[in-house]
C-alpha cells in the first residue's frame, strides 16, 4: 500500500498550526498580557519550523526561525506585542503559508521586507541570531541530564535523531554520550531499527518547556528523562563525552561497558498520549455518506417489497436491518459535523485588516462556537459571511466621531452567533450601526423597477430586496464594497444550501441577519405527499400542520386563496395548479401548513403518505433553472420524488397574497 506523501501531510498540519497562530496572535492583539497565546504563537512557530526542516521546507523553516527568535524575546519580556508587531507576525503568517503552499510563487522582496520591518521593530537581534541560539548569561543558566531513547521505528517514520541532537547543542552547551546497551549482534542487526540512546548534559538559560519541545513530535512514543543536575555534579556515564562541535558517530559493533538503561519518563515529566485519532481524506467522508444514502433507499425498497408480507422472520430482520442502518447514517453525519468554530475564525482576521482599511475601531465577538455543522456547509459559507461582514464594517458601523455624536461608544461592534432550532441551526451576525436606511431602499428598488411606486411592504419584505441581483444603496464605489454583487452572492449561496434569510433592522439600532441552515446537505427527513398522481417530499423541518381543506372553502371562496387557522389568515397554493395536474382532484383534499422564517402558507395536497426519509439527489445542469424544486430522492418502488424548494413557495405565496390584496 502507497503511504501517504509526507509533503503533504506536513502542509495539512502546517494549516492547521497556521490557523492556530493566526488566532493567537489576534488574541493578543487585544490582550498583549496574556501569556496563553504568546506561547500558543511561539509553540506553532517552532513546530513549523522544526517540521518544515524535516521534511524538506528548509526556507519556511528559515523563515519561520526568524519570527520564532523575536516571539522567543517575547516570552523573556525583552519585546512587547505590539500592534505594529502583530501586524507583522500577520504578514509574516500570509509569507510562511505561501512558501509552504507554493514555494515557486513566493516573492523573494516581499519576505526580505518582513524581516526589515521584523528588525526595526524588534532589533537586529530578532532576525541575525542563528538558527541554533545564542549563548546565554551565566547567571540564568541551569543544567540539566537529559535521557532520550526513540521508538524503534522512529527511522521508518522519518525521524533523524541527529536533528533532535543539533537542536538540543543549540540550546546550550552539551555533552553527548550515545547509549549502547541495546545494540544487538551483528547478525542480529536491523539497519531500520533504532537501537541507540542517548545522554545528554545540557546547560542553557532556556526552560524546561524549550527542551520538551524539542521532542514534541515523537514525545508519545519516545523514553525521556529531563532532570536539573548541579554544577558540580558528575556526568552518570563512564564514556568520553563527545565535544559538542562534533556529530555522534554510530557506535561500532564492540563488546564494551554498557551504559546504564534509559528510566521511563516519570509521569510530570512527560507529555500525555493525545486522544486517538486518525485523519480521513474528506473525499471518503464524501463517499462513505453517498453509500449510506444508496442503503437507506435499499432499505425503503425492502420495505415496500414485504409490505403485505406475512412472514415475520422477514420483518424481524427487516426492522433490525432498519435500526442499524439508521444508526450508520446517525453516525457518519456526526462524522462530518465539525464545530462553526472553524468557520468563525477566519473572520477575526479579516475584520481586523477591514477595520484598518476603513479607519473603523471594531470589536468582534462570537457565541456558540461550539454549535456543529456539516462541513460542506461549513465550506460553503465562508464566502456569504465574509460579504454579509464586510457590509456591516463598510455601511453599517459609523465612523467613531458618528457614534460619539449619536451617544454610542467610539468603538462598533460586530457579534456571530449560532444556534441549534430543531433540526436546523441559525446563524446570526448582528452590528449596532446606524441600521439599514428604509426609504433609500424603497427609492433603489423603485428605481430598478423592483417594486410598483408605492406598494405596501412590510419591513422584511422591505429589507429582502438587498439580495437582489445589482442593488446597492452605497453612494460611492470602495474597494470593499458598491458594486451591488455581493448581497446577491449571499442569496444564491444560502438558496442553493436550502437555506432562509431573515433581515432585522432598527434605525440607529444596527441590523441583525439571521441564516436559517440544515444541519446536512445529505439526508432529511421529509413529508411524503400525493399532488394528482405524482409524489412530492416537504422538508419535515418546515411543516407545522396538516389540516383538511374545508369543503366551504371550495364553495364560497373560490377565488381568495386564504384559510383561517385559529384566527390567524394563511394564504394557499393549489398544488394542483401550480404543477398543472390533469388527474381529477381527491374529494377530500388536505392542506400542509409550512412556514419560513415568520411566513406561513398553505400547501393544497390530494394525499399526505407519511413521513420520508429523504436522501437528497441533485438536480441535474438541465434542470437547474426549474422552480419550486431544490432537488429529488429515490422511493422505495424505484420512482422519483421531487423535494420542494420550500423558501421559493412560500415567496411565491405572500406574492400572490400582495396581488390579491392590491386588487
Amino acid at each position: 500500500m502507497t503511504g501517504a506523501d509526507p509533503g503533504q501531510v506536513f502542509r495539512e498540519e502546517a494549516a492547521e498550526l497556521l490557523a492556530d497562530l493566526e488566532s493567537a496572535l489576534l488574541h493578543l492583539e487585544q490582550n498583549p498580557t496574556d501569556r496563553e497565546p504568546l506561547d500558543t504563537a511561539f509553540r506553532a512557530l517552532h513546530t513549523i519550523k522544526g517540521s518544515g526542516s524535516m521534511f524538506g521546507f528548509e526556507a519556511a523553516a528559515s523563515f519561520t526561525h526568524h519570527l520564532e527568535s523575536a516571539f522567543d524575546r517575547m516570552r523573556k519580556g525583552e519585546l512587547a506585542a505590539t500592534t505594529a508587531m502583530i501586524g507583522i507576525a500577520l504578514a509574516a503568517k500570509d509569507h510562511i503559508r505561501i512558501l509552504i503552499d507554493d514555494p515557486a510563487s513566493a516573492d523573494t522582496a516581499v519576505g526580505d521586507g518582513i524581516l526589515a520591518r521584523l528588525a526595526d521593530q524588534s532589533g537586529s537581534a530578532a532576525v541575525s541570531a542563528p538558527l541554533h541560539g545564542e549563548r546565554d548569561d551565566e547567571e540564568s543558566r541551569a543544567t540539566w541530564r537529559v535521557r532520550f531513547r526513540l521508538a524503534p521505528d522512529a527511522l521508518e517514520r522519518g525521524t533523524n535523531p541527529l536533528l533532535l541532537l543539533d537542536e538540543l547543542r543549540g540550546l546550550g552547551e552539551a555533552e553527548i554520550v550515545a547509549l549502547t546497551d541495546d545494540v544487538p549482534p551483528l547478525e542480529e542487526l536491523d539497519p531500520t531499527r533504532c537501537h541507540i540512546g542517548w545522554e545528554l548534559i545540557l546547560t542553557t538559560s532556556h526552560p524546561r518547556s524549550t527542551i520538551e519541545d524539542v521532542f514534541i513530535f515523537v514525545i508519545d512514543e519516545t523514553e525521556l528523562t529531563i532532570e536539573p543536575v548541579s554544577a558540580t555534579s558528575e556526568p552518570g556515564v563512564e564514556q568520553e563525552p563527545v565535544p559538542a562541535e562534533m556529530p555522534v558517530p554510530v557506535p561500532a559493533m564492540v563488546a564494551g561497558p554498557a551504559a546504564p538503561k534509559a528510566e521511563p519518563v516519570p509521569e510530570k515529566g512527560r507529555a500525555q498520549p493525545a486522544a486517538n485519532s486518525i485523519r480521513v481524506p474528506a473525499e471518503r467522508l464524501d463517499d462513505l455518506m453517498d453509500q449510506v444514502g444508496e442503503l437507506v433507499i435499499a432499505h425503503a425498497r425492502l420495505k415496500q417489497l414485504i409490505a403485505d408480507s406475512v412472514d415475520l422472520q422477514i420483518k424481524s430482520v427487516t426492522e433490525e436491518i432498519e435500526r442499524l442502518s439508521n444508526g450508520l447514517r446517525d453516525i457518519t453525519m456526526g462524522i462530518r459535523m465539525v464545530p462553526v468554530d472553524s468557520l468563525f475564525g477566519r473572520f477575526r482576521r479579516l475584520v481586523r485588516d477591514l477595520s484598518q482599511e476603513l479607519g473603523k475601531d471594531v470589536l468582534l465577538t462570537m457565541s456558540g462556537e461550539e454549535t456543529e455543522l456539516d462541513k460542506t456547509m461549513i465550506e460553503r459559507l465562508n464566502d456569504p459571511l465574509v460579504h454579509i461582514i464586510r457590509n456591516s464594517l463598510d455601511h453599517g458601523l459609523e465612523p467613531a466621531a458618528e457614534r460619539v455624536a449619536a451617544g454610542k461608544a467610539p468603538q462598533g461592534r460586530i457579534h456571530l452567533s449560532a444556534r441549534h432550532a430543531g433540526t436546523r441551526v441559525l446563524m446570526t451576525i448582528r452590528d449596532d450601526g446606524r441600521g439599514l436606511d428604509r426609504e433609500r431602499i424603497r427609492a433603489k428598488a423603485e428605481e430598478q423597477e423592483l417594486i410598483p411606486p408605492g406598494a405596501k411592504l412590510s419591513d422584511a419584505e422591505l429589507f429582502q430586496l438587498i439580495f437582489h441581483p445589482g442593488f446597492s444603496t452605497a453612494r460611492a464605489l470602495t474597494s470593499v464594497s458598491g458594486r451591488g454583487i455581493g448581497m446577491d452572492v449571499v442569496k444564491r449561496t444560502i438558496d442553493g444550501l436550502r437555506g432562509t434569510i431573515e433581515v432585522s433592522s432598527l434605525p440607529g439600532g444596527g441590523t441583525e441577519i439571521t441564516l436559517g441552515l440544515p444541519l446536512t446537505l445529505a439526508i432529511i427527513d421529509g413529508l411524503l405527499v400525493r399532488v394528482g398522481q405524482g409524489r412530492y417530499v416537504i422538508p419535515l423541518f418546515a411543516v407545522e400542520e396538516c389540516v383538511e381543506l374545508p369543503a366551504d372553502v371550495e364553495r364560497r371562496h373560490a377565488n381568495r386563496n386564504f384559510l383561517n387557522i385559529r384566527g390567524a389568515l394563511v394564504p394557499f397554493l393549489r398544488l394542483r395548479d401550480s404543477f398543472a395536474v390533469r388527474h381529477p382532484p381527491d374529494p377530500y383534499q388536505k392542506i400542509v401548513i409550512i412556514s419560513s422564517g415568520d411566513k406561513r402558507v398553505g400547501l393544497v395536497v390530494d394525499q399526505v403518505l407519511g413521513d420520508h426519509q429523504t436522501v437528497i439527489k441533485s438536480m441535474s445542469k438541465l434542470h437547474a433553472d426549474v422552480a419550486n424544486f431544490s432537488g429529488a430522492t429515490i422511493l422505495g418502488d424505484g420512482s422519483v420524488a421531487l423535494i420542494l424548494d420550500i423558501a421559493q413557495i412560500v415567496a411565491a405565496g405572500q406574492t400572490q397574497e400582495l396581488r390579491r390584496e392590491a386588487c
